[in-house]
């Protein structure tokens, strides 16, 4: 088991500039704290050039390695989950680096869909307005680590890191913390602008009789709470790396993401964590419970005493909590799950959120893999029981939810793994920008305030783009 080769650089409290150096390699990635504005959020991980990428669509998934003068690609219809195992194993375990999250691995999405397949994917007859793979990973082998909460920071390079590369990465850096030019990639125009705006998929009355199908099935007893979605796009001219800019100042999050390939993009703006495993300890903290923040600070606080103790929020967040301890409890070990935080305020610039945190032990015989495969998608954005909530998703979404629902994060070598849950998320795909907005559908839900606040939780973003 060889080591990773750590370096101890420059901590910089904002870390733009330093994804400015490397954005213009293939397949960039920054794993986004929201620092110096959020309040929540540790680290940030950026890197570029993957060894290996994993790309599914639909039932395929092409794996492309490169090579020092050239790549090779094959294909396969295994399960992705397994496919992302295997090229784990296939490069090597490294030894576990206290205080360093990542050392080297997968980094990248799992869309809602990825995984599924079985008839309620291979029959799925929604629109795929975004076009994006179900599945993007690339095997990363050098990372730069900030580390917010002790002001330190370093880059480090898996022992698969070719000493070319690793050269660039380091004088590319060196240069943007010195600030001695400018490392932005001028390959692209470095402005970003919309060109028609943001319009809803579905109107207004379209929403409301699907509530009301959703709500048919509630009263029928097929499950106890459904997340509807509603979609909007957007077309867009210019790089939407500086969309994400104005978007992080605009609602700074601890589980933010920008990724880029090819003509395609992830913006995420993520309050939400999905699945974090350090050190065989597991964390997941699901968000259900959504109040606008007031105008002024008595409204604001009011909002904020109203949601906490709001019945209908409470027992959605329960119901979730619930779901995701029966997850956990597929691949931990047995009598380990807790829910040290149950219905806890958390605030951010457009919204007060409910969020419980619940914990375990993963079983001496799993990997992180399995953990992620095993509660995947999330419970907060599928609802409850899990598989029947799917099924009525299905049935009443229109647009096929993509990245959007889904997952982005890391796996690193090292057996430690951190995703979010992949809401406040835009997808860009040659000319398109692509958003949703949902919330938890219940027996008592107002259609009126259920709509409302599926605006609501994306307005922000959409109206910071359209200024």
């Amino acid at each position: 088991m060889s080591a990773v080769t750590v370096i101890d650089f420059h901590y910089q409290q904002n870390t733009t500039s330093l994804f400015e150096a490397v954005r213009d390699l293939p397949d960039p990635i920054w794993l986004d704290s929201g620092k110096p504005r959020s309040l929540q959020g540790r680290f940030d991980i950026i890197s570029a050039a993957p060894l290996i990428s994993i790309t599914t669509h639909k039932q395929t998934t092409t794996i492309t390695s490169e090579g020092r003068n050239s790549s090779s690609t094959k294909q396969s219809t295994d399960n992705p989950f397994a496919i992302a195992e295997q090229v784990l194993q296939e490069l090597g375990s490294v030894p576990d680096n206290p205080g360093l999250p990542f050392c080297g691995g997968l980094a990248g999405y799992f869309g809602y869909n990825a995984g599924q397949q079985d008839r309620l994917s291979r029959s799925d007859s929604l629109v795929d307005l975004a076009e994006l793979p179900d599945v993007r990973l690339g095997y990363y082998t050098w990372a730069l680590i900030i580390n917010h909460q002790a002001s330190k920071a370093w880059t480090v390079f898996h022992p698969a890191c070719g000493s070319e590369l690793q050269k660039d990465i380091l004088d590319r850096l060196a240069l943007a913390a010195n600030k001695e030019r400018d490392i932005t990639n001028h390959k692209h125009a470095n402005t970003f602008a919309l060109s028609s705006a943001f319009k809803a998929s579905i109107s207004k009355d379209e929403y409301a009789r699907k509530i009301a199908v959703i709500k048919d099935y509630i009263a029928a007893g097929d499950c106890y709470q459904v997340n509807f979605a509603q979609h909007f796009a957007a077309t867009y001219e210019g790089d939407p790396w500086f969309a994400y800019k104005q978007l992080r100042s605009a609602l700074p999050s601890p589980f933010s993401a920008f990724m880029a390939w090819e003509n395609k993009a992830i913006l995420s703006l993520s309050p939400e964590r999905f699945v974090k495993l350090s050190r065989g300890q597991v964390e997941t903290r699901p968000i259900k419970g959504t109040a606008a923040r007031g105008l002024t600070v008595n409204e604001d606080r009011e909002k904020a005493i109203a949601l906490m103790n709001s019945a209908k929020d409470r027992a959605e967040n329960l119901m979730i909590v619930d779901l995701l301890r029966n997850d956990l409890g597929k691949n931990c070990q047995p009598g380990s799950i807790r829910v040290p935080k149950l219905f806890n305020l958390e605030s951010f610039a457009n919204v007060h959120h409910l969020v419980s945190t619940v914990t375990g032990a993963l079983a001496k015989d799993k990997t992180p893999l399995d953990l992620l495969a095993g509660c995947f998608p999330g419970g907060s954005i599928t609802g409850a029981p899990k598989k029947r909530a799917m099924e009525i998703i299905r049935e009443t979404e229109q647009i096929k939810r993509s990245v959007y629902c889904g997952s982005i994060g890391y796996i690193s070598a090292c057996g430690r793994m951190d995703t979010n849950i992949a809401i406040r998320t835009l997808a860009a795909n040659a000319g398109q920008l692509h958003c949703w907005g949902g919330g938890g559908i219940v027996a008592d839900s107002n259609t009126e305030d259920e709509y409302n606040e599926s605006i609501t939780k994306v307005a922000l973003l959409m109206d910071t783009l359209s200024a």
